[in-house]
């Protein structure tokens, strides 16, 4: 896999593919025209939630991001921050030991330190250095919507204060992160202050009512309605949930999933109401995008990218039908 310096990112050619049959055109090595990405259809924004589409690399690249959302004719992202401090040349903080792992100590402590130096870290940057990362998604028709931020809930008010600031400072719309009553009511007074809204994001244990009491707590607590885990969790379409709430959701999550807790699914195999939703964005004119989530497993004989563009083939299809 390229990797790029930060220097070599701010010269970054990028060529704008859109879907799957360019894409597949571009594996076989045939040049295509350099354009800017549009990834909205009938004034519904398709994005993706990225890196994590593109596999287990938090720590992906911005280069390598940007190179693939353009090579999927992705226009609007939902961009973790590891990739942004990736460019700003922040500490990492090594992967946490593997669910029933034994105890490592050593592993803690490398975490704790690594956690201490972060957290100075981005108590002292300037937002302006931001800019060179922002502009190059930009001129390329790549928007950064959304932010994802992990750990909120154990960050300091300075560390909360510099995901709102840095959400601002690359364009963004929200800022998201997994959902937590106490963790909601705790954010919504910056939420406030910064006059940037808060997607939560529920998985199967977010409930209609979790989402309506998180919403209580501030005018700019929102919700980021996976419309494939509620679902999976609730029994029961998301979409009576979305038009009540249309004017507090920051995104929606499209991936498809099975009643019940059922498994994840390529689009159009499960229960999830896709087609539903998207037409219920576009008929209705809501300007929150759909954002693809992939999760379903890749099938023999395919490849994670080939997937990620039949998603996005499969949601521009439902919006043009």
């Amino acid at each position: 896999m390229m990797r790029y310096t930060r220097r070599e990112f701010g010269k970054l050619a990028v060529t704008a593919v859109p879907a799957a049959g360019a894409f597949c055109a571009l594996a076989r090595g045939i040049a295509a025209t350099p354009a800017r990405v549009d990834s909205k259809v009938n004034g519904v924004q398709i994005g993706m939630n990225v890196p994590y589409n593109f596999g287990s690399d938090t720590y992906m690249s911005g280069d390598e991001v940007l190179s693939r959302c353009v090579q999927l004719g992705v226009g609007a992202i939902e961009l973790r921050s590891q990739p942004v401090e990736v460019f700003l040349n922040a500490p990492r903080v090594p992967a946490a030991p593997a669910r029933g792992a034994q105890p490592n100590p050593d592993l803690d402590a490398q975490r704790q330190a690594a956690r201490d130096d972060l957290r100075k870290f981005r108590l002292a940057v300037d937002m302006n250095s931001t800019k060179p990362f922002r502009q190059k998604y930009e001129d390329a028709g790549v928007m950064i919507q959304i932010v994802k931020f992990d750990g909120l809930d154990t960050a300091s008010d300075e560390e909360v204060d510099y995901s709102f600031n840095l959400a601002k400072a690359l364009g963004a719309h929200a800022l998201s992160c997994e959902i937590a009553l106490p963790l909601a009511k705790r954010l919504a007074p910056f939420a406030e202050k910064h006059q940037l809204r808060v997607g939560l994001h529920g998985h199967t244990q977010a409930t209609p009512a979790m989402f309506e009491e998180a919403m209580s707590y501030g005018n700019y607590i929102c919700c980021n309605v996976d419309i494939g885990h509620f679902l999976a969790g609730n029994n029961t379409s998301p979409l009576p949930f979305i038009i009540e709430h249309h004017d507090r959701i920051t995104h929606v999550h499209v991936k498809d999933r099975k009643l019940n807790n059922g498994p994840n699914v390529p689009f159009g195999q499960g229960d999830t109401p896709i087609v539903g939703v998207l037409h219920a964005m576009r008929d209705n004119k809501w300007d929150f995008p759909a954002v693809i989530e992939f999760e379903y497993p890749i099938p023999a004989g395919s490849d994670r990218m080939t997937e990620l563009a039949k998603c996005m083939d499969y949601c521009r299809t439902v919006l043009q039908s």
